[in-house]
């Protein structure tokens, strides 16, 4: 599997990534993802809509807490063919917990805690961290990647206009 040395940085220090970036244009890959009830979630299951895939390092860090709130936010000016999912490694039963606390029922939380299978199809997994990258991707109705923004610094916002931007063309 490839390594992107120096990708990200988090705190101004470079790290690495495992695996082969996003492109706009591929069709996305895969994914098996575990829900909050621990039911698997794949792609098939988005079949027919536009996702948003919202990933962040952990819920319990104020800017991915931040992040996830802003998206949960933004998604009642969505139509119903368009989904939010906010992936981490945080185990389901904090990302349950969080939703709780903050209130969130626009966007579905997924983890990756299983066997980081997304992170690595994605090229997201942060190796000296083993968290995932802070990032947004937006996949249209037919599998394909039409927006990909990976946020260079992990503790840094990413561009929520630029991926409603990329949602609303699809819709």
């Amino acid at each position: 599997m490839s390594e992107r040395e120096g990708a990200i940085t988090f705190k101004g220090n470079p790290m690495t990534l495992v695996g082969n970036e996003l492109q706009v244009g591929q069709p996305a890959p895969d994914f098996a993802l575990t829900a909050n009830d621990l039911s698997t979630k794949t792609k098939a299951d988005y079949a027919g809509k536009t996702v948003v895939l919202s990933t962040v390092p952990s819920l319990d860090t104020p800017v991915c807490d931040v992040q996830t709130r802003a998206f949960n936010d933004r998604a009642a000016e969505l139509s119903g063919d368009v989904v939010i999912l906010t992936v981490s490694v945080d185990l389901p039963f904090a990302q349950k917990r969080w939703c709780g606390a903050a209130g969130a029922e626009r966007v579905e939380l997924l983890s990756d805690y299983k066997d980081h299978g997304f992170m690595n199809a994605y090229g997201l997994r942060v190796k000296e961290l083993g968290l995932i990258a802070r990032s947004v991707s937006v996949i249209d109705g037919d599998g394909t990647v039409v927006y990909h923004e990976l946020v260079p610094e992990i503790a840094q916002e990413p561009n929520y206009d630029a991926a409603l931007e990329a949602v609303a063309a699809t819709v």
